[in-house]
Parts: structure tokens; sequence; C-alpha cells
């Protein structure tokens, strides 16, 4: 799992913690398709992240090489 604010900074869609905080609380950012504004949303493998036109799939590395 990982965090919906660290998961912003991860993509490079905010470039610190502050701004993330920032653009959830303002009610920018959707989570599949649902207005989000808990910044310690946790996600998970296949959930979706729309903020400014732009859709992420979240993705998890489970091999371990």
């Amino acid at each position: 799992m990982i965090k919906l604010d660290q998961f912003l900074k991860l993509v490079g869609i905010a470039p610190t913690g502050g701004q993330a905080k920032l653009m959830i609380q303002s009610g920018d950012v959707k989570v599949n398709g649902t207005l989000e504004t808990r910044r310690g949303r946790k996600l998970v493998s296949g959930d979706q992240v729309t903020m400014g036109g732009q859709t992420f799939e979240v993705e998890f590395n489970t091999d371990p090489e």
C-alpha cells in the first residue's frame, strides 16, 4: 500500500508533500472516479488516481528480483 500524498509525489504530480496535501484538500484529486480529500488514503494495486485530466494506475512490483 501507499498513501495518496506519497503516490502523487512518486509519479511527479506534486513536487513536495505540502503541495500534494494542498492538491488533495482543494478537491483536485479523484481515486477510482470519486473525489478524495484524505491525503492519508491508502491506495492498493489497481486503484486509479485522476488529477488534472491525467489518470495514473497504482501498480506494485511484487517480483522480488
